[in-house]
């Protein structure tokens, strides 16, 4: 049976609840709306415009033409327990979570980093690959191949950022007497900020290290790029995905702190030398546009739906103690088969 209505949950569309995963699932609503009719579905806040999880639940019947799609992290085991009986896919962000998927979950990652992380974790599950898209006003209004001055010198977002670019290399590039850009509240024009910019600094390594989980893609050294800026980025989980030292982005925290307010200083009065050729850009943002992710998202359907409608039961990942305990016991055969008098096997 072919997929009639995907359903992507989400704890809630409102301000609590508004970051990069939230934007992602609502893109990805918008953009598979014209492949089949979706839907978003929120599980913690009551929406009047949206419906709850707890009236579907309750009205509905187990239907294999509906698709729910769970995303939100440290939700993602209580909601395929409480989907049981339904179908249900796994659009994987970040990874390290540390949970386990039943058999026949699919996941639906948006990084190489997530899917092989996924690949590893549960190799017997289905596993698709659906990267992140750049909307696009980042497309058709980024700047990255105009030339001239910019009013801000070095641009840098709170978020994330790690104490060693806020609390000691800001200061450095500001006494060396950069103009540098801070932004820690809501911009209604991002793209214009990062038009603005010259250099873009992004380093989240620490920020994910202390949570324990992964930068599941990576979006504002992408933005950052297709607005002509010359980006320094941590190359941390599925930011090594698109991030090529020293090619499209150069690695921030490089050594010492001198090395950086050198190569910066230098990016900002040359700017030409320090980015990908605009030709080389847009061959690199190509994969990333929203075409892409709806023909991704196309293909990763067109598998899940013929999966679904063969019988039998899903394939089960063996558990990692016991992967251990029978490589164990292989590497005793292999000893005792090699003792004086003893029955090889």
């Amino acid at each position: 049976m072919s997929t009639r209505l995907i359903r992507f949950l989400v704890p809630g569309t409102g301000r609590r609840f508004r970051c990069g995963g939230l934007s992602v699932e609502l893109q990805t609503a918008r953009l598979m709306a014209g492949l089949c009719a979706t839907e978003v579905v929120t599980y913690r806040q009551r929406q009047d415009d949206l419906n709850f999880l707890d009236d579907c639940l309750q009205r509905e019947q187990p239907d294999r033409s509906i698709l729910w799609i769970v995303s939100w992290g440290f939700d993602v085991p209580r909601l395929i327990r409480r989907l049981r009986g339904h179908r249900v896919a796994y659009h994987a962000h970040s990874s390290g979570y540390g949970f386990d998927l039943p058999a026949g979950v699919p996941v639906l990652a948006v990084s190489r980093n997530t899917l092989g992380y996924w690949g590893a974790r549960a190799p017997r599950n289905p596993l698709c690959l659906v990267p992140n898209a750049l909307a696009d006003p980042w497309f058709t209004r980024g700047a990255r191949g105009k030339q001239g001055a910019r009013p801000i010198d070095v641009f840098v977002q709170a978020r994330k950022s790690s104490p060693y670019v806020l609390d000691h290399l800001v200061p450095a590039l500001q006494r060396a007497g950069l103009r540098v850009e801070v932004q820690s509240g809501w911009v209604d024009d991002l793209v214009e900020l990062f038009n603005q910019s010259t250099v873009y600094l992004y380093d989240s390594a620490d920020y994910w290290r202390g949570r324990g989980v992964t930068e599941g893609f990576g979006l504002p050294p992408l933005e950052a790029l297709a607005c002509g800026c010359v980006v320094f980025s941590s190359l941390n989980h599925a930011l090594a995905d698109h991030g090529d030292p020293c090619r499209t982005v150069h690695q921030i925290g490089c050594g010492r702190l001198e090395f950086d307010l050198d190569r910066i200083q230098r990016a900002v009065r040359n700017p030409s030398q320090w980015r990908p050729q605009v030709d080389q850009l847009e061959t690199d943002l190509a994969p990333y546009t929203e075409t892409c992710l709806r023909e991704s998202w196309r293909a990763a359907l067109k598998h899940l739906d013929a999966l679904d409608v063969l019988p039998g039961p899903a394939l089960i990942n063996p558990a990692t103690w016991q992967l251990r305990w029978r490589q164990r016991l292989e590497r005793l055969r292999r000893v005792v088969d090699r003792l004086p008098g003893w029955p090889a096997t």
